[in-house]
């Protein structure tokens, strides 16, 4: 109800003296306040006759200050005043007044109506749902079309924190991450506990860890230092090496973008690969590798290379023909006729 006041008045004969009483009462509610004054005018003997109602500020005849609505005289009875019409307490009260929410009686005009989201109540029956403790002048929720005590609707409507599984209460600063949330205290790394904060994190299967603690426990780690490699980084026999880290086993020279064979497992370069491990040309006595494609002649025990194979005698490239040994020497059949006549 809106802002009204309630007026008592009486039938009075007076011609100077008139006492007024006033009673302020608050209608109090959960969205405003209203003030409620009864105001009472006691009867006064004066010295000459004449029957009158003062009301409103005015004078009336008793047959005619009635009731806006039934038309029933107000002499001498109290009564609400609306948009400047007189209504009797009565026809108010059917006309104007709120029907509570619990008990769907009327809420009356000696009555504190207490309202909340267009819903009103008694005073009596502003009760929590679940528990029935008055919600009057207490922190209350609503869910639905029903009102609950702050406890209650906490244990059954408040969101609950990740980690703990505690209800996070009025105030509570709350961490939130796709649709998961945590206490602050809470939200933390789960190896080495420490809040996150503001810091960075890296969230998997369902678990958070500060990125000290992801890299310690799941980041690429060269084979050869043990330490995370954070980008670029060479993969060898579908292991992970730094660059720097993927060098010659013998002369430690970088091989990330060179040319590179191994032995044993372990990673050489052309060159130290060639002077430590490769067959030897019979006739330049330099190593043949192999690598890039390199083709060589191997006859018994002795190996050339194929531009080293060639006649003793005329120098002629002796690849893909026929030769004849001579002590140490190769040499081509034509040669060979001509050393025997």
């Amino acid at each position: 109800m809106g802002d009204v006041e309630v007026h008592s008045n009486f039938t009075i004969t007076e011609k100077k003296t008139k006492k007024v009483k006033k009673t302020t009462k608050r209608r109090e509610s959960g969205d405003h306040g209203s003030e409620v004054t009864i105001t009472e005018i006691e009867r006064t003997n004066g010295t000459q006759g004449g029957e009158y109602t003062k009301a409103m500020n005015k004078d009336w005849h008793g047959q005619h200050f009635c009731c806006w609505q039934c038309d029933e005289s107000l002499t001498g009875q109290r009564y609400v005043l609306r948009d400047e019409h007189p209504y009797c307490v009565s026809c108010y009260e059917s006309v104007f007044a709120n029907a509570c929410e619990k008990c769907s009686r009327t809420i009356g005009i000696d009555s504190k109506d207490l309202s909340y989201k267009d819903k009103h109540w008694h005073e009596a029956c502003f009760l929590c749902t679940t528990c029935g403790e008055s919600l009057v002048d207490r922190q209350f929720g609503s869910k639905g079309d029903r009102i609950y005590c702050g406890r209650c609707y906490d244990e059954q409507f408040a969101s609950r924190c990740d980690g703990c599984h505690e209800i996070f209460r009025a105030g509570t600063k709350k961490m939130e991450y796709k649709t998961r949330q945590w206490h602050e205290k809470c939200f933390c790394c789960c190896v080495c506990k420490v809040p996150i904060g503001t810091q960075s994190f890296i969230p998997r299967e369902q678990e958070i860890y500060c990125a000290k603690c992801y890299e310690e426990k799941f980041a690429t780690r060269c084979i050869k230092c043990n330490k995370v490699i954070t980008s670029g980084g060479v993969t060898y026999k579908n292991e992970p090496w730094h660059r720097e880290c993927f060098t010659c086993t013998h002369c430690s020279k970088s091989l990330a973008g060179e040319r590179f064979t191994s032995r044993d497992e372990k990673p050489y370069c052309a060159e130290c690969f060639g002077e430590l491990f490769a067959k030897r040309c019979f006739a330049c006595n330099k190593p043949i590798t192999g690598i890039g494609g390199t083709k060589f002649i191997s006859f018994e025990d002795r190996h050339w290379h194929n531009d080293c194979f060639f006649c003793a005698s005329c120098r002629t490239s002796l690849v893909g023909r026929g030769f004849i040994t001579d002590q140490d020497d190769i040499i081509c059949p034509e040669c060979a006729k001509q050393k025997l006549m």
